[in-house]
């Protein structure tokens, strides 16, 4: 779903480019060539009666279009123009949180195209603001992060937008807190990206450890097969994964130097020697189980 919803928020911002005054003054247009877009990628099927309908009656007027999922009214939808700056008018999100409320639908999406505003409707004791769940700006946005805030309102995240969107803000606020302590960003992002076993690399093996397996990276640390657990059948492993990504001359070379390994005996100072000048020489990076 992501790659299609990055694809539909590109069409979008490119309308917008091409046809800013139509969509400024024309709220039809944004309905039909943006939020509808938007909307198909999210996964509703915009023209199906059981899932999008237009112009729902409510006790306080007739909300642009309703939401639903077996059966039940999940959302409002409320459409402005490109002209309303629905971030700093509150009378759009007010409307849409009235016929929210009339209904007891409990959540809410505004938007004029380029902005979204996911809303929960009502809870007692809390302001219009503080029951905003998210803000997307498609123009002032990263990509990446709008797209990512805009899939929480996916046929299938709808009914629990809310919890997502406290956990991404918890996330933000953790990255927040945790860089203003001094960690790198990317030292984050690798600390959540982090799977499998603990390893350690080749380069600070010192000899005379017993490994379980044995791993190369190539997008991700994947297992190379292991015979022998010793550095030696360390070294092994790694040429026989070099003569099968090899070809011709380097590959028979490679071959003729593991006929010649696998039968002398090498101090294991010399194997990490190896080892080291092969991650340097074929840009590889090794790393053991122990």
């Amino acid at each position: 779903m992501m790659l299609g919803l990055e694809s539909a928020v590109l069409t979008v911002m490119s309308r917008i480019g091409k046809h800013r005054s139509l969509y400024e003054k024309n709220e039809e247009a944004v309905k039909q060539h943006l939020i509808g877009e938007i909307m198909t990628a999210l996964g509703w099927e915009w023209n199906n009666p059981e899932e999008v309908r237009p112009e729902e009656r409510t006790e306080d007027g007739r909300a642009d279009y309703a939401l639903f999922l077996n059966g039940e009214t999940v959302a409002f939808l409320e459409a402005k123009n490109l002209g309303v700056n629905i971030l700093k008018r509150d009378e759009p999100l007010r409307q849409l949180a009235r016929y929210c409320f009339s209904r007891g639908v409990k959540y809410g999406i505004l938007s004029n195209g380029a902005v979204w505003i996911a809303l929960k409707a009502f809870a007692e004791g809390t302001s219009l603001k503080d029951r905003v769940l998210f803000v997307v700006n498609l123009e002032e946005e990263p990509l990446e992060r709008a797209v990512l805030k805009l899939s929480m309102l996916s046929k299938e995240n709808l009914p629990k937008v809310e919890k997502l969107a406290t956990l991404l803000k918890a996330l933000e606020a953790a990255y927040s807190t945790l860089v203003s302590e001094g960690f790198s960003g990317d030292s984050l992002l690798h600390y959540l990206q982090a799977r499998g076993p603990a390893l350690l690399p080749v380069s600070a093996l010192s000899g005379g450890e017993v490994v379980k397996a044995l791993y190369i990276y190539e997008n991700g640390w994947k297992p190379v097969p292991l015979g022998d657990r010793t550095l030696k059948g360390i070294l092994l492993a790694v040429l026989d994964y070099l003569e099968a990504r090899s070809e011709g001359r380097k590959a028979e070379e490679i071959k003729k130097v593991k006929k010649f390994l696998s039968s002398t005996e090498i101090p294991e100072e010399k194997i990490l020697t190896i080892l080291r000048g092969i991650e340097e020489d074929e840009g590889l990076k090794l790393a053991v189980e122990l």
